[in-house]
C-alpha cells in the first residue's frame, strides 16, 4: 500500500540535505579574512597628531552699542581693560591610519591627516609610539611620506592596482574613531572615479565601510597586497554611508618615488580646459556618439597651443589610451613627466587627426581670463551682446560678451549675463557685427555648438534653432 507520509519523510530529507550543502557551497564561495588580517595588521599603524594653539590677542572689537548710549563708555572700558594676549588653549588632536612601506621606517598616509601639526605620532600594533617626521607631502593627490626612525618593521605587499575590477573583495584596515586595527571588507563598486576637488587622481570607489580616522589606511585584495589608500568618503551625515573613494596604489607609488628624490610631485600639463560631449554636442561636432574631451579653451603659452590643438578638438586618445569620459584625460597627462612626449588624438571638424605634445610642468596657478561690457545689440537667439574694450581683449581675447538674456533658446541652454560667446558653431567670433553675420548661417532645427567663457574658463553648450514655419 502506498504510503503518502513517507514519501514526503523522504522528499524532506532530500530538501533538507540539498539545502545544507547549498549553504555550505555558498559559504566556501565567501572569503575568509582571518589570515589576512593576522599577517598585515602589525604593518598598519594609527596616526595620532597635535597642533599647539598659539596665544590670540583679544584687540578692541566693534562696539555694536552707539556713542551716545548710556553704556557704549561701560563697554569701551571694559574692552580696554581686558589683556591683548590671550592664554593658548589645549593643543588640537586628530587620528589617522597610515601604513609602513619600509622596513627602515617609511610610512604612507594621506596629507590631510599630517596637515598643519606640530607633533606626529605613529602608533604600531606592539603598541610603542614613534615620533614622525614628514618627508614630503602632496596636496594635489592627498599623500604624505613620513619617516620614525626604527630598524625591522613590518611591512605591507605592494599590488598592482591597474588590474583591478569591479566587483573584487577588498579589505580596510585602520583607525576609524581612534579605534585602531578595525578591519571592514567590501568590494570594488567602481573605477576610475573623479572627483570635482581631485582631477588627477582616478579613484577607486568601494563599499567597505570607511570613517573618519580611516584616511592614510591601506585597502587591501584578497591575497594580502595593497591596492589602494583610503582617502575619501561620500557622506551627507559625516560618517560611513556606503561610498568611500581609495588612491590607486600605483598612483601612490609614484608620488612617494617622487617625495622620497626630489620631496615633491611634479605633474605633466598639457594646458586645455576641458569638458563633458553631451548627446547633442557629439551630435553638433558630428560625432557617432559621446566619447572624449571636448576643449573649450587652449591656454597661451601651453603645450596644446605650441602642438596647434583648438577650441573645438574634442580628444579621443592619449598616448594610444581611449578618453571615454573628459574625467579620463587629466589623470593620464599628469603622470607624463615634463618634457616627455605624448601622442594625442582628436576629432576635428568630423575627421580624426593626431598631433604630437612636449608635456610641461603643471604650473601652481594655471591662467585664467576674464571679460566685460560695452555697447549692445539684439539678437535672434534673445540675447543682448556688448563689444569688448581693448583691455578687456587683451585680458581675455576675441568674442562679444552677454548683457541680457531674453526668452528664447539661448536662455534655456543655459547662456547667461556676463558670459562671453567666443564661437559660433564653426565661426571664430571677433565683434559684434561679424557674430550677427554668423547668427546667419547657423541651421534650424538640428544642434550647432557655442563656444562661452565664464569666470576664465570656457565651455560648449549646445544649442537648437525652432525650424521656421511656412
Amino acid at each position: 500500500m502506498y504510503d503518502v507520509r513517507q514519501t514526503i519523510g523522504h522528499w524532506l530529507i532530500v530538501a533538507i540535505g540539498s539545502l545544507i550543502f547549498w549553504g555550505a557551497s555558498r559559504a566556501a564561495d565567501f572569503p575568509d579574512f582571518t589570515q589576512l588580517v593576522e599577517q598585515n595588521s602589525a604593518a598598519v599603524v594609527s596616526i595620532n597628531t597635535s597642533q599647539e594653539r598659539r596665544p590670540g590677542r583679544s584687540g578692541m572689537p566693534q562696539l555694536p552699542i552707539p556713542e551716545d548710549s548710556p553704556f557704549h563708555d561701560y563697554f569701551k572700558r571694559f574692552f580696554e581693560e581686558m589683556p591683548d594676549e590671550q592664554p593658548p588653549g589645549p593643543p588640537k588632536a586628530s587620528v589617522g591610519s597610515g601604513f609602513i612601506i619600509s622596513v627602515d621606517g617609511y610610512v604612507l598616509t594621506n596629507s590631510h591627516v599630517v596637515e598643519d601639526t606640530d607633533t606626529i605620532m605613529v602608533g604600531l600594533s606592539d603598541r610603542r609610539e614613534l615620533t614622525a617626521r614628514v618627508i614630503g607631502s602632496d596636496k594635489r593627490s592627498d599623500l604624505a611620506l613620513l619617516k620614525v626612525e626604527a630598524q625591522d618593521l613590518p611591512v605591507v605587499k605592494i599590488g598592482d592596482s591597474s588590474t583591478l575590477k569591479v566587483g573584487q573583495w577588498v579589505l580596510a584596515i585602520g583607525s576609524p574613531f581612534g579605534f585602531e586595527s578595525t578591519a571592514t571588507q567590501g568590494i570594488i563598486s567602481a573605477l576610475g572615479r573623479s572627483l570635482p576637488s581631485d582631477n588627477y587622481i582616478p579613484f577607486i570607489q568601494t563599499d567597505a565601510a570607511v570613517n573618519p580616522g580611516n584616511s592614510g589606511g591601506p585597502l587591501f585584495n584578497l591575497t594580502g597586497e595593497v591596492i589602494g589608500i583610503n582617502s575619501q568618503i561620500y557622506s551627507r551625515t559625516g560618517g560611513y554611508q556606503g561610498v568611500s573613494f581609495a588612491i590607486p596604489i600605483n598612483v601612490a607609488m609614484d608620488v612617494v618615488e617622487q617625495l622620497k628624490k626630489f620631496g615633491k610631485v611634479s605633474r605633466g600639463w598639457l594646458g586645455v580646459l576641458i569638458q563633458e560631449v553631451t548627446a547633442e554636442l557629439a551630435q553638433s561636432f558630428g560625432l557617432s556618439k559621446p566619447q572624449g574631451a571636448l576643449v573649450g579653451q587652449v591656454l597661451d603659452g601651453s603645450p596644446a597651443q605650441a602642438a596647434g590643438i583648438e577650441p573645438g578638438d574634442v580628444i579621443i586618445a592619449f598616448n594610444e589610451q581611449p578618453i571615454i569620459r573628459f574625467s579620463d584625460l587629466p589623470p593620464l597627462v599628469g603622470r607624463i613627466h615634463p618634457g616627455e612626449s605624448a601622442a594625442v588624438k582628436l576629432i576635428r571638424d568630423g575627421k580624426e587627426t593626431a598631433v604630437t605634445v612636449e608635456i610641461k610642468e603643471l604650473p601652481d596657478n594655471p591662467e585664467e581670463t576674464q571679460a566685460a561690457v560695452r555697447k549692445p545689440s539684439v539678437n535672434r537667439l534673445g540675447l543682448v551682446v556688448t563689444e569688448l574694450n581693448e583691455e578687456q581683449r587683451k585680458e581675455g581675447g576675441a568674442g562679444v560678451l552677454v548683457k541680457d538674456v531674453k526668452d528664447g533658446v539661448a536662455a534655456t541652454s543655459g547662456i547667461r549675463p556676463g558670459d562671453v560667446i567666443t564661437r559660433l558653431g564653426s565661426q571664430e567670433i571677433t565683434g559684434v557685427a561679424q557674430f550677427e553675420e554668423a547668427l546667419k548661417t547657423l541651421p534650424t532645427g538640428k544642434p550647432f555648438a557655442v563656444q562661452i567663457r565664464r569666470g576664465g574658463n570656457a565651455q560648449f553648450l549646445a544649442l537648437t534653432l525652432p525650424e521656421e514655419k511656412k
